[in-house]
C-alpha cells in the first residue's frame, strides 16, 4: 500500500516547474551536474547512506568538473568509487597532499581521476578530471550517521546546498585554494573553496533529485513518521518502511525525516574484525526525571540580524529570542546582543547583566521586534563581548549562552581559535534558523559549550525547537559524569565528551575498548552528580554486535574532536589527525579518497573547467532587497566556475544565458553591482568576477599588533580566581566540585595557549580533586596562587610564549 506523507508547510515547499539546480543552456551544452541519487537505510538511531553523483561532458573536448556539496556533519564518509564505462575504479584514502598530487599526476597524463575533500564538517568538494566528451561519470560516497534523539524522536537530517557564508577578512596575496567566487581572506585562508557560484532563482531544467530513506525500526516501535520541507510518499511493508521524494524536488534545502519511537538505555560492543580482543562501544543513557527546581541563571542573548537571515528567518529568530526572554525568572539576570557587522544592545537596559523583572524583559522583547536583517555576519565580537559578561557570575548562577542564527560565515577556524578555550566557561546552546543550515559549525560551539544544537527549518518547527531550548536553558540533570568499565578496558583518549545529562536528551558516548577474554559479560556504569547534590549512577549491560558503523561513527566523533582542538591551536595533532583517519578508514580535512584509472583517455589533459553553481537556498531573500540580500549573493561568479575557458563566456554573454564575464578586451564589471533585469533566457549566477566578488568588514587590515598569549585569557582566569575567593567558605565536598570543574577549563585554556606547563598539571591535578583522599588545602591554595601569578604578572608565573616557528609545510587545504 502507498499513502502519502503530508508536508509540514506545503504552501511553502512545492516545487516550482521549471526551477532548480542544474543543467545550464548554452550553445555548446548543459552544466555537468546530471543527477544525484541518495538512499539511506535507518537502523534504529543509526543511518548507512549512499551518495551517488552523475556527471556528463557535454562539451567536445575532455572536461574537468567540480561539485561544492553537502554531507551530514556527522556524518564518516567511508568508501568511494568512480564508475565509467564498463570500469569501476575504487578509491584510496590518502594524506590529503598525497592524494592531491595522485589526482593532478593521473589528470596531466590523459587519465581518469576523481578526488572528494572535506572543508568543513558538512562542506565537500569532489573533482572529476578527463571526462570524455559524450561520456557519463559516477562518483558513490558510502558513508555512515547517527540519528539524533530527543523527546521521543530521531531526526534524520540530510543537506542538499551549501549556503552562502559571509566571508570576513582580508584578501591574501598569495595564490588562491580554490575555484570559488570568493578570495581567500586572513580570517578565512580557504575561502575560494567554500564558496560556490550561486544560479539565480528560477533556473530551468533541475538536476535530477532521488531520495529514498529504508527505514527499519529494529525493534522499536515506530509510532510516526513526518517529513519537513519535502513533499514524500510511504510504502509499508510489515514493520519496515520506506519513504521517497516525490519527482520534481529541488536541491535547495534539507531534508528532513522526524521518526517518532521509544528509544531506551543501552551499550553496544563492536569487535574489530583483525583482532577480537579490541573494539568499539557505543553507550546510549536516558536521563532522569527533571526535578522541580533550578539555580538562578546568567542568560546572554547573541540575536544574528545579518543580511543572509532576511525574510521568514528574521521573523522566527525575533520569535525564538523573544520566547527565550520570557523563559526567564525574577531570581535571573540577562543581556540581548543583536549583531551584524556591529553589536547592539537595547537602550534602555543597564550595562552589564540586567535583572529579569518584568519592566527588563518587556524593554528586551520590543527591541527584538523592531530588528530587521543587514550587513555582514561578524559573529567572533559579539562572542567575545558575552563571554566577558559571564565571565563574573557567582559560582551558585548557572552560566548559559544561547546563539539565534543560520551560522553562515567561513571564519569558522578563526572563531574556534578564539573563542573555543572561553566556551568551556559557560553553557552554550546554539539554535540554528535556516533550511539549509550551518549545523557543523554550530554543533562544534555548543559541545565546545557543553550545551544543545537545536536546527528549525521552518516556522511550524520553532515552537517545538522552543520547548526544547526552555529545558536546555535550565541547568542540566546529571553533571560530573565519569564511566566505569567492567569486564574491559577503556583505551586513555579514545572516549568521546561525556558532557551532561539534559531533560528529554539521552546521553550518547563512544569510544574504544580492549578486552583479552572478549567483551561477553562486559558492562559499564555512569556515574555523576544530580541536581541535587547526590551521586547518581546507571549501571548497563552490555551486547555484542557486528554493526561496522559504530567504528565509522565514533572514529568521526573523536577525528571532529581532535580538529577543533587543532582549531583552538594544538597544531602538534596534525600527525595524529592524519594517522587516526588512515587506520579507519574515515575521511577528515586531513586526508582526501582519490579514485585513479590506468587507462589514458585524454591525451593532454582536460581541456575545459566547470564549477558546478549551486541554487540559491530555499527561504532566503532574492536580490533586489538590498536589506536582506546575503552579502554573499552579491559576491557569487559564474565566471570563476569556466576558468580557461573565455570564449565560452564570450558567446554565451551574448545570449543572456551567462553572466559574470566581459567580451575579452572588455572592462570588467563592478563588484556587487545591481543585477541586470531578467533576459529572454535566465540568468545563470549572479555576476561579479571572483577577484572582486570579496566580502570583508570595512577598514580591517592584515597587519595588527601582536598581543602576549595571556592577554586573551587573562580576563577569564581574573573570574576563576574571583570566583574561587568567594566560595572559601563553602563545604569542602562543594569546593572540591569546583576545583573540579575549574580543571577542565583551565585545560582548554593550556591548549588555547599553545601550551602552558603549570596550567596543564594543575589542570591534571584538579581533574582528580573529587577522588578520595584529595588534598583540599593543598589544592586551593595552589590554585589560587598560580591564578593570582598569571593575572598580575604579564609574563606569568612561567608562562609559555609561543616562539615564532618558521612554516615548513602549507596549510593542509593548499598542498
Amino acid at each position: 500500500m502507498t499513502v502519502p506523507i503530508t508536508s509540514l508547510k506545503p504552501d511553502e515547499c512545492r516545487p516550482l516547474p521549471d526551477a532548480g539546480l542544474g543543467a545550464l543552456s548554452t550553445e555548446r551544452g548543459n552544466l555537468p551536474l546530471q543527477s544525484v541519487d541518495v538512499t539511506a537505510d535507518v537502523a534504529g538511531l543509526i543511518a548507512g547512506v549512499e551518495v551517488v553523483q552523475g556527471f556528463r561532458n557535454p562539451y567536445d573536448v575532455p572536461l574537468e568538473a567540480t561539485y561544492i556539496f553537502p554531507l551530514p556533519d556527522r556524518a564518516a564518509v567511508t568508501g568511494f568509487r568512480m564508475e565509467a564505462e564498463d570500469r569501476v575504479i575504487e578509491g584510496l584514502l590518502k594524506e590529503r597532499g598525497q592524494a592531491r598530487a595522485d589526482y593532478d599526476r593521473a589528470v596531466s597524463e590523459g587519465r581518469r581521476a576523481a578526488i572528494a575533500e572535506e572543508e568543513r564538517p558538512d562542506v565537500f568538494t569532489i573533482r572529476v578530471g578527463n571526462i570524455v566528451p559524450g561520456e557519463k561519470v559516477l562518483v558513490r560516497l558510502t558513508l555512515s550517521q547517527p540519528l539524533p534523539y530527543e523527546d521521543g524522536a530521531a531526526t534524520f537530517r540530510f543537506p542538499l546546498v551549501v549556503a552562502p557564508r559571509y566571508i570576513p577578512g582580508a584578501p591574501l596575496g598569495d595564490d588562491q585554494a580554490g575555484d570559488g567566487t570568493a578570495p581567500d581572506t586572513d580570517a578565512v585562508p580557504d575561502a575560494s573553496r567554500i564558496t560556490p557560484p550561486v544560479l539565480l532563482p528560477g533556473f530551468p531544467n533541475p538536476v535530477d533529485l532521488s531520495l529514498t530513506v529504508n527505514v527499519d525500526p529494529a525493534g522499536l516501535d515506530l509510532r510516526e513518521m513526518r517529513s519537513s520541507l519535502h513533499v514524500v510518499r510511504e510504502e509499508r511493508t510489515g514493520e519496515a518502511a520506506t519513504v521517497r521524494l516525490d519527482p520534481g524536488e529541488r536541491l535547495d534545502r534539507d531534508f528532513i525525516l522526524r521518526l517518532s519511537f521509544a528509544a531506551s538505555t543501552s551499550l553496544v560492543l563492536v569487535p574489530d574484525e583483525q583482532e577480537r580482543s579490541a573494539g568499539t562501544f557505543s553507550l546510549t543513557v536516558m536521563p532522569p526525571e527533571a526535578p522541580q527546581t533550578r539555580a538562578p541563571r546568567d542568560v546572554v542573548l547573541l540575536l544574528d540580524r545579518s543580511g543572509s537571515m532576511g525574510g521568514w528567518k528574521m521573523v522566527a529568530a525575533r520569535r525564538a529570542a523573544a520566547r527565550i526572554v520570557d523563559t526567564l525568572t525574577s531570581g535571573d539576570r540577562f543581556a540581548v546582543l543583536s549583531f551584524d557587522s556591529v553589536v547592539e544592545r537595547p537602550e534602555r537596559l543597564p550595562e552589564g547583566l540586567a535583572e529579569a523583572n518584568d519592566r527588563n524583559r518587556y524593554r528586551a522583547v520590543e527591541h527584538l521586534a523592531r530588528l530587521e536583517a543587514r550587513g555582514g555576519t561578524e559573529l567572533l565580537a559579539p562572542l567575545e563581548q558575552a563571554l566577558r559578561l559571564l565571565g563574573g557570575a557567582e559560582p551558585a548562577r548557572e552560566r548559559v549562552l544561547v546563539l539565534v542564527t543560520d551560522g553562515q560565515v567561513g571564519n569558522e577556524d578563526q572563531i574556534l581559535e578564539r573563542v573555543g578555550a572561553g566556551l568551556s566557561g559557560a553553557r552554550v546552546h546554539t539554535v540554528g534558523i535556516d533550511r539549509a543550515v550551518n549545523a557543523g559549525f554550530l554543533g562544534r560551539l555548543a559541545m565546545l559549550g557543553a550545551g544543545r544544537c537545536e536546527l528549525v527549518e521552518s516556522e511550524d518547527r520553532l515552537d517545538e525547537a522552543m520547548e526544547h531550548i526552555h529545558r536546555r536553558i535550565g541547568a542540566p540533570l546529571v553533571t560530573d559524569l565519569a564511566l566505569k568499565a567492567e569486564g574491559v578496558d577503556l583505551v586513555a583518549g579514545s572516549v568521546t565528551r561525556l558532557g551532561s545529562l539534559f531533560s528529554g536528551v539521552p546521553l550518547t558516548v563512544s569510544g574504544r575498548y580492549s578486552a583479552q577474554a572478549g567483551a561477553d559479560g562486559a558492562a559499564l556504569t555512569v556515574r555523576g552528580l544530580a541536581a541535587d547534590g547526590q551521586p547518581w549512577e546507571r549501571r548497563v549491560a552490555g551486547t555484542v554486535s557486528a554493526n561496522a558503523a559504530v567504528r565509522a561513527i565514533w572514529a568521526r566523533a573523536h577525528l571532529r574532536e581532535l580538529e577543533d582542538r587543532y582549531a583552538v591551536g594544538e597544531r602538534s595533532l596534525e600527525q595524529a589527525i592524519v594517522d587516526t583517519s588512515l587506520k579507519y578508514g574515515v575521511l577528515c580535512r586531513f586526508t582526501a579518497f582519490v579514485a585513479v584509472d590506468t587507462k589514458v583517455v585524454a591525451e593532454g589533459g582536460p581541456q575545459h573547467r566547470v564549477v558546478q553553481p549551486v541554487e540559491p537556498p530555499s527561504g532566503w531573500e532574492p536580490p533586489g532587497a538590498p536589506a536582506a540580500m546575503p552579502m554573499s549573493f552579491a559576491a557569487g561568479a559564474v565566471a570563476a566556475s569556466f576558468g580557461g575557458a573565455p570564449e565560452m563566456l564570450a558567446s554565451d554573454a551574448g545570449g543572456g544565458a551567462v553572466s559574470g564575464g566581459p567580451a575579452p578586451g572588455g572592462p570588467p564589471p563592478v563588484a556587487g553591482g545591481p543585477v541586470p533585469p531578467p533576459a529572454p533566457a535566465p540568468m545563470a549566477a549572479y555576476p561579479a568576477p571572483r577577484p572582486r566578488g570579496r566580502m570583508f568588514a570595512p577598514g580591517r587590515g592584515s597587519a595588527r599588533p601582536v598581543p602576549h598569549p595571556l592577554d586573551a585569557v587573562r580576563p577569564q582566569l581574573a573570574a576563576e580566581l574571583d570566583r574561587l575567593r568567594a566560595a572559601e567558605s563553602l563545604p569542602a565536598p562543594v569546593r572540591l566540585s569546583l576545583l573540579a570543574d575549574l580543571g577542565s577549563r583551565l585545560a582548554a585554556l593550556a591548549v588555547y595557549l599553545g601550551g602552558h606547563a603549570e596550567l596543564s598539571a594543575l589542570a591534571a591535578d584538579l581533574a582528580e580533586a573529587e577522588r578520595p583522599g584529595a588534598d583540599l588545602p593543598g589544592l586551593w591554595e595552589r590554585t589560587v596562587r598560580l591564578l593570582t601569578a598569571l593575572t598580575e604578572d604579564p609574563g606569568g608565573a612561567g608562562a609559555a610564549r609561543r616562539p615564532e616557528q618558521p612554516r615548513t609545510r602549507r596549510a593542509f587545504w593548499k598542498r
